[in-house]
């Protein structure tokens, strides 16, 4: 199954939109995603995730709620679990 998944941007680089990336984290784990989907995205928000491209700006209780629903179906252990074996 494929999720989209909520993060925290801890940074921005890059200034052409299509080619500016983020770090964003992820709950602990911390990946470099594309932003080029969210030109108007600022350091501290929440973005939905999915396969490294932010796809929009949600805010922090969206994303909190996402995060509930994910450990109540076992998938955040999961994601974790992979990235740990990684």
């Amino acid at each position: 199954m494929c999720l989209a998944i909520p993060g925290k941007l801890l940074s921005i680089e890059g200034k052409e939109i299509l080619q500016r990336t983020g770090k964003v984290d992820f709950g602990g784990i911390v990946k470099e995603v594309s932003l080029a989907c969210v030109p108007d995205v600022k350091v501290g928000q929440y973005l939905l995730v999915h396969v490294g491209l932010a796809l929009s700006v949600i805010d922090e209780e969206e994303a909190q709620q996402v995060f509930e629903y994910l450990r109540e179906i076992g998938e955040l252990n999961e994601l974790e679990d992979r990235e740990t074996r990684h």
